[in-house]
C-alpha cells in the first residue's frame, strides 16, 4: 500500500463525541459535524450504531424462546437471546451451550449470529447485523460525501473470532468506495518470485487498524483511516469464503 498526502505515513483517527445512537439517526450528519475529512479518508463505522440507526435492535421480552433456543442456552444461556440468534442464523455450524457458531444469511460464519448484547442502547436488549451492510456502506458513504464534498471510503466494521487465533478483531463486513482484496497473484517478490495464491484481505486490514482507537469499552464506533491508496469498487461480500474452496466445514 501507498501512502497518499502524508508523505508515507498512516494516521488513524477517532471520532469522538458521538451520541448514542437511534433508530433513524442521520449518522453521515453526526459524522460530519464532528470530523474535518479529507479525500482518500477511509471511515471505519462499527456495525453496532448503523444497526442501531436501522432499527435491527430486538428486545428480548418479546421474544418467546423455542425448545431449540432452550437447549441451546443450556444452564447458563438466555434462551431468549438463542431464539434471536436462530432466526439470524442460516445455519448453525456449532454449539456448546451457551455458545454458538453459525452462518448467517450474509455468509459470515460468527458467534451467535452476529446478535450481541454489549453497547446495546439499554438492558434486555440485543443488536443484530445490518440487513446488508454492503448496502449500509453504500448509503453512508453517498450521504458522507454529498454533505463533504470529499471522496471517501466507507467500511462497516464488526469484530470477529479466528480459527486457530486467540482473541477477537475487527473485520469488514460492508464496504463501499474500497479495494476490498488485493490480488498480487503474477507479480514478483524482491528476489524475482512469482507470487501464486497471495491475495491480501485489504479491507480486513484497514478495519483491524482501526479497532486500535475504537474498542468495545472506549464507546467510539467511528474511527478515519487516512494516508492509504485504497480506492476501489470492491464489496465485502467478497471476503466470503465461497462454499467450494472452504476446506473446514
Amino acid at each position: 500500500m501507498s501512502g497518499r498526502d502524508t508523505g508515507g505515513v498512516v494516521q488513524i483517527l477517532p471520532v469522538e463525541g458521538l451520541p448514542e445512537i437511534a433508530r433513524d439517526d442521520d449518522l453521515a450528519l453526526l459524522i460530519a459535524e464532528r470530523a474535518e475529512l479529507a479525500d482518500g479518508d477511509v471511515v471505519c463505522v462499527a456495525h453496532k450504531v448503523v444497526s442501531k440507526a436501522e432499527g435491527r435492535v430486538v428486545r428480548l421480552d418479546e421474544i418467546e424462546p423455542s425448545p431449540e433456543a432452550h437447549e441451546l442456552a443450556g444452564l447458563e444461556g438466555d434462551p431468549r437471546r438463542l431464539e434471536v440468534v436462530l432466526r439470524e442464523a442460516k445455519r448453525i455450524l456449532r454449539s456448546r451451550p451457551p455458545l454458538v457458531i453459525a452462518e448467517t444469511r450474509h455468509g459470515f460464519v460468527c458467534a451467535s449470529a452476529g446478535v450481541d448484547a454489549s453497547n446495546a442502547a439499554e438492558p434486555e436488549t440485543v443488536v443484530l447485523l445490518p440487513e446488508d451492510p454492503d448496502a449500509s456502506a453504500a448509503r453512508l458513504r453517498e450521504a458522507l460525501q454529498s454533505r463533504t464534498g470529499r471522496r471517501l471510503g466507507v467500511i462497516v466494521t464488526d469484530t470477529f473470532g479466528r480459527s486457530w487465533r486467540r482473541g477477537i478483531a475487527n473485520v469488514a463486513i460492508g464496504s463501499a468506495g474500497i479495494e476490498v482484496l488485493r490480488d498480487l497473484r503474477g507479480q514478483h517478490d524482491p528476489v524475482g518470485y512469482e507470487l501464486h495464491s497471495t491475495v491480501i484481505a485489504l479491507a480486513d486490514e484497514i478495519a483491524a487498524a482501526a479497532e486500535l482507537v475504537m474498542g468495545k469499552t472506549e464507546r467510539v464506533p467511528v474511527a478515519i483511516v487516512r494516508g492509504l491508496d485504497a480506492a476501489g469498487e470492491g464489496s465485502a461480500r467478497e471476503l466470503v469464503m465461497p462454499a467450494e474452496l472452504d476446506l473446514f466445514r
